[in-house]
């Protein structure tokens, strides 16, 4: 029986698990009282330093989705399945600091629908609202579903229970304080995860090279079939295609998302929020590829134990019980890190940028945050009840970024629009012709006219979105610069 599944551990792993909340729970309590308005709530007062910055975007990116899911779908596909984990996502991040966090900062935003507001209207900032806030849903019930599943396997707590356990959690210290309260506690869990994540990549490492490191990478490159090895898929067209399709949502797909712009908008400066983009988008793909490296491993150490969640499998198997009760506060923390982030960003939008909106809505900006935070929680509890496939419900979230609101954002950042209708077109175009293939049921675009083609609905839904944009507002000017 793996160190885990130990029921001598389960107390020892209870009571580190309580610590560990207390602590999280203190630091929010620390920091509710630098909590004044809304500015603090949702940009920590645009205070962030580089480490901080740094540590709350690769925190918040380290979820189940690099941590398990990623890990499992490598398992099973290959090398080729990283293009959304790490790969697609590790890229969102360098692209927003080379390309969007300096302009973005400038204009002083507290959400992204802020920004369509600004530069195409209020019916845009509507919109943007709309298509952003249901994308999160998915992500959220990803994590509570993840961490459930892991406090199942380590104490033996119903899934359902534990998925409320969960929310409850996330919840609380999300409602405390706000973006300090996250950010403090993405520093705390960045720092077991990595030391949890180096750990374990050592120790399955030493395993498959009978105590050397550089032994076990070579063992697992001669065991692991040679398909498995292969990252880009390049035999056929339409492998390549889809590949890249799956690359470009998490790239791109993100860049419009709430919880990457909202680190940027609280960075101290425009430079800090560069920099820690692109820190974080080199750190993630690094340590992302451990996850990837354990996923490769699982046909060698556990061959015919396809259906078992291989991180956990191995942290069973091969860890002592200190090192698997710290592997496990390590798993924890970075769903955890994920978990307030997620919650807090279409929070925020809903707050700041639908409830406004709404005639008989009352509150001060701080108080409807905080409503927003216990809807959004309530919404994506139900999602995960609802269930469906993780890994689905992850590129779902991405997909609809990048098909709703990606063109508009790329082209808004960088030109002038002279009406609100480019905008609204682009986001029309883009989220309608995916609805339709949702509602559907078509896996690719027009499946029943041009199935064997296999073209992935984004791409022609970013390419018709550009062409609605373009279409209808030829004279643009550039965006200026500000200077900071």
């Amino acid at each position: 029986m793996g160190a885990l599944e130990s029921q001598d551990l389960a107390w020892p792993l209870g009571i580190a698990l309580g610590v560990y909340v207390i602590i999280t729970y203190a630091l929010g309590l620390w920091v509710k009282e630098r909590v004044n308005d809304a500015e603090d709530f949702l940009v920590a007062g645009r205070r962030l330093s580089l480490p901080l910055a740094w540590a709350t975007l690769l925190a918040t990116w380290f979820g189940a989705g690099t941590m398990l899911t990623a890990a499992d779908e490598v398992r099973h596909e290959g090398l080729r399945a990283a293009a959304l984990e790490p790969l697609g996502s590790g890229l969102c991040l360098v692209l927003a600091g080379l390309f969007f966090a300096r302009r973005l900062w400038d204009m002083k935003l507290l959400t992204v629908s802020d920004f369509f507001r600004q530069r195409f209207g209020p019916r845009a900032e509507l919109l943007s609202a709309l298509i952003m806030v249901p994308g999160y849903f998915g992500w959220i019930a990803v994590q509570f579903i993840a961490l459930a599943g892991m406090l199942e396997l380590g104490l033996g707590l119903d899934i359902r229970v534990g998925i409320a356990l969960v929310a409850v959690i996330g919840m609380g210290y999300t409602l405390l304080g706000g973006m300090w309260a996250v950010t403090l506690t993405d520093a705390l869990q960045l720092a077991l995860l990595l030391i949890g994540l180096l750990v374990l990549g050592g120790t399955v490492l030493l395993e498959l090279g009978d105590g050397h490191i550089l032994a076990g990478f070579a063992h697992l490159a001669d065991t692991v079939p040679a398909g498995h090895l292969v990252l880009v898929p390049t035999d056929r067209l339409s492998d390549f295609v889809g590949w890249l399709a799956v690359l470009s949502i998490a790239a791109l797909g993100n860049l419009p998302g709430q919880d990457l712009m909202q680190r940027v908008f609280a960075s101290r400066s425009a430079l800090v929020a560069k920099r820690a983009c692109i820190l974080a988008g080199v750190t993630y793909i690094l340590f992302g590829t451990i996850p990837v490296l354990l996923g490769l491993s699982a046909p060698v150490l556990f061959p015919g134990a396809a259906d078992r969640a291989i991180v956990p499998a191995l942290a069973q198997a091969f860890l002592s019980p200190p090192l698997a009760i710290t592997f496990a506060l390590a798993l924890a923390s970075a769903v955890l890190s994920t978990i307030d982030s997620a919650i807090l960003s279409p929070s925020s939008v809903l707050a700041q940028n639908v409830f406004p909106r709404i005639p008989g809505v009352r509150g001060t900006a701080l108080e409807l945050n905080r409503y927003a935070v216990l809807i959004v929680t309530g919404l994506s509890l139900i999602v995960a009840y609802v269930g469906e496939d993780a890994y689905e419900l992850l590129e779902g979230a991405y997909e609809l970024g990048l098909v709703g609101l990606f063109v508009p954002l790329a082209i808004g950042v960088y030109r002038l629009p002279r009406r609100e209708a480019p905008g609204l077109a682009a986001m029309a175009v883009g989220t309608g012709l995916w609805l339709v293939h949702q509602v559907a049921g078509w896996d690719v675009f027009l499946e029943p006219f041009l199935g064997d083609l296999a073209v992935p609905v984004s791409v022609p839904a970013v390419a018709l979105s550009v062409v609605a944009y373009l279409g209808l507002d030829r004279d643009i000017a550039v965006a200026p610069l500000t200077k900071s």
